[in-house]
Order: C-alpha cells, then sequence, then structure tokens
C-alpha cells in the first residue's frame, strides 16, 4: 500500500468516526478583481504561491495593509482566486486593534457589516462593507455528510481534542462537493484550545 493509499484510508475513518482536522485561519482578504486592479494595477492577476487544503483555493503571493480611521494591520494575506464581492476575515482581536465593531457571520453575508480602506502598492480601495469575523465552520462532502447524518447549514458542536480542551457551539456544517473535509476556526479561537498542525475535534451532534 503506498503512502497516498495509507493517507486516504486514514482519513476514511476518521470522517466515519465523525473527527475533523482543525484548521486555524489566519487574517486574510479575497479581493474582487476591480480591487485587484485598484491594488496593484490595471490589468493585474494574483499570483498563487501555495495551494490550500480546501480544493481551488491559495495563498498569493501579494500582500496588503487594511487600515481604519486610527489604525493599521500590515501584510494582510491574500486569498485567491478572485470572488465577485471582496470579504475581509479577521479576528475579534484584529478588530479591537483596529477600533471597530465587526460582527461574527458566515462567508459571504457581507449586509450591514463595516467597511475598510485597503492599501495596496499601486493604490487604495476602500469598501463600504465586507469585514467579518468568520463563524466557525465545517467543510464536508455531500459522501461525507451522509455518512455522519448531516446536512447542509446544520449546527453542531464539536469537542476540540488538545490538552486545552473545550467544547465549540453553532458550528456551521457547509456541504459541497468541492469541500475537503476540514473545520475552520480563528487565530482566537485556536489560541483559547492550543490547537496545533495535529488536532482534531469529535463532532457532536
Amino acid at each position: 500500500m503506498n503512502i497516498q493509499k495509507v493517507t486516504s484510508h486514514v482519513k476514511e475513518s476518521l470522517a466515519a468516526e465523525g473527527l475533523v482536522q482543525i484548521e486555524v485561519s489566519a487574517r486574510h482578504i479575497h479581493l474582487s478583481q476591480k480591487d485587484v486592479e485598484k491594488l496593484f494595477g490595471l490589468g493585474y492577476q494574483l499570483k498563487a504561491m501555495k495551494s490550500l487544503s480546501q480544493p481551488g483555493q491559495y495563498l498569493c503571493k501579494e500582500r496588503v495593509s487594511i487600515v481604519s480611521q486610527s489604525k493599521r494591520l500590515e501584510k494582510v494575506a491574500v486569498l485567491g482566486p478572485i470572488r465577485d464581492r471582496t470579504q475581509i476575515e479577521i479576528s475579534k482581536t484584529n478588530a479591537h486593534a483596529l477600533g471597530i465593531n465587526v460582527p461574527i457571520r458566515e462567508s459571504g453575508d457581507l449586509k450591514r457589516t463595516p467597511g475598510i480602506k485597503i492599501i495596496g502598492p499601486c493604490g487604495v480601495a476602500e469598501t463600504s462593507e465586507g469585514v467579518i469575523i468568520a463563524k466557525r465552520h465545517i467543510h464536508i462532502t455531500p459522501k461525507e455528510a451522509k455518512q455522519l447524518t448531516l446536512y447542509d447549514k446544520q449546527l453542531v458542536m464539536v469537542e476540540l481534542l488538545s490538552d486545552r480542551p473545550l467544547v465549540f457551539k453553532d458550528v456551521v456544517v457547509r456541504v459541497s462537493e468541492s469541500y475537503a473535509f476540514k473545520m475552520h476556526i480563528d487565530l482566537d479561537e485556536a489560541n483559547a484550545g492550543n490547537v496545533t498542525d495535529f488536532t482534531l475535534g469529535k463532532i457532536i451532534k
């Protein structure tokens, strides 16, 4: 049995037991093409640097700064591919640092969220909304969801299996053929649970 088959078998065994790998999502930004061009120049295309765990998603070479009325965060990671609307995902700690009130939202739910100024090497983009603290969530395929009797938009609890155990409530299940089975939390949540690259969570319905 080769390493790929072994890895696949281990993942399938963990999934069957309702165990999901925890991944930490640090502050980052998803840009529209319109804002890409404001920040980096007309016709600019983002440069992929590293693939992420979710298929088709990648870390870009580019970095930007985000600025509130009085505060600034530097070297914010840009994730690709481009989106229809610019979305900025930060932690509660980042929000305090920027001096802004940011709601906890699912990705894409940007109505009545604060905007922010984004600074790139070639210019500035200002959003009227788009800053969120991402609601913790699980990415899962339909096959795995059926196996675990989960459904899209379901709220579950996840017990963190670490040396600083805790239980996350109101974790959103997101089902799609394009997903890889992972749970995403932000840096504040990860620090609270002492999460490492090998931390697992147990799904509780």
